[in-house]
């Protein structure tokens, strides 16, 4: 297994983070609902994961009903003494209460919101507590002021963010700068091959600013598990047949498995292993979080940490899933091109 720092921390995560969405057994109040997989399963997981190097966990309160995955988590934490062997991450913003106050990110939601996933995860900190996703309602300091309260307190070591717009992050960071307080160290984001949205803004900020960035859905909800084609969109049993999500152009989808089904062949792996691989060539990426419902699926993961993409082979995915130019991105093109010769008239 191979780490990396997170953010501008000392501390070293393994380029695989083990995301827990999915521990506990699904019903219909479920945040991903009929996909889980029970305690026993889950436990088993979390052991093959530890053992295979992977020191970094990510969950949130809102997976499973009352906090389920939390709690399964804390659970395997607790029975195998496992809380300092590991970076524990969790998240908070979504409903878990009713009424006005049951969700978002004001200092009191989040206070509680801290206090409730410690007691379900059985530890006394939080490695890395995530706001789940910007409150355009709170105000980002009243957010950043919070937080930083939490880490003084010991309750949380950093904090990150997840699902936010480039201009409220830097609004974020510049708050933390000016007013001395702890800063964001992370962004959990939405990324995979087909889904290469955060390249337009988030990579570059997250690059000046020294941000971890940690996709999720690095398969795209199952897109690049190479079980689907133009001929089968929705197989039997998988995930995208329940909930389609997050949102994938299909042209693009079909051109990029048509690359990577011969790529997968040519070196004795699974479709998903290349689509992982692809992230972790990406020199922005610092661990890309794995869904496993079961152990054959995590080592298939782990399996991608292994594998060294050819340049050429790297270069033919990134062609196939590019995405479309856009202004200013067209115009700074443009620019660079014109500084190499490459372009005549006026800019």
């Amino acid at each position: 297994m191979k780490y990396r720092q997170l953010g501008t921390t000392g501390t070293q995560v393994s380029v695989l983070c083990l995301g827990a969405m999915t521990f506990g057994e699904a019903d219909e109040k479920s945040f991903m609902y009929k996909v889980g997989s029970n305690e026993k399963e889950s436990h088993a997981v979390l052991d093959r994961a530890l053992d295979a190097g992977v020191n970094f966990i990510d969950t949130a309160d809102v997976y499973g009903p009352d906090g389920l995955s939390e709690r399964v988590l804390g659970d395997w934490l607790t029975s195998r003494k496992a809380r300092d062997r590991v970076v524990l991450a969790t998240k908070g913003r979504f409903r878990m209460a009713p009424g006005p106050n049951g969700t978002g990110a004001s200092r009191m939601r989040i206070q509680r919101a801290i206090d409730a996933s410690l007691k379900r995860l059985g530890t006394d900190r939080i490695d890395l507590y995530q706001i789940h996703m910007q409150d355009l309602r709170t105000p980002e300091e009243e957010l950043v002021r919070a937080l930083d309260d939490a880490v003084r307190a010991g309750k949380i070591v950093y904090f990150g963010a997840s699902n936010y717009a480039a201009y409220r992050l830097m609004e974020s960071l510049w708050i933390s700068d000016k007013k001395s307080l702890a800063r964001f160290e992370s962004l959990q984001m939405y990324y995979s091959v087909v889904g290469r949205d955060i390249e337009r803004e988030i990579v570059g900020l997250a690059k000046d600013q020294n941000l971890a960035i940690m996709p999720w859905s690095p398969l795209a909800g199952g897109f690049l598990s190479g079980k689907y084609s133009r001929e089968n969109e929705k197989p039997e049993g998988a995930r995208r047949a329940t909930m389609d999500f997050p949102p994938v152009e299909r042209e693009r989808l079909w051109r990029v498995l048509d690359i990577m089904r011969p790529i997968a062949a040519d070196n004795l792996v699974s479709v998903a292993q290349v689509a992982l691989a692809w992230l972790l060539a990406q020199q922005h990426v610092t661990s890309v979080i794995i869904g496993a419902k079961n152990q054959e699926q995590l080592l298939d993961n782990i399996a991608a940490t292994e594998l060294t993409l050819a340049p050429e082979q790297v270069q033919a995915i990134s062609d196939a899933s590019a995405l479309p130019s856009e202004y200013p991105q067209w115009m700074l093109t443009r620019q660079s091109a014109d500084r190499l010769g490459q372009v005549n008239g006026p800019n």
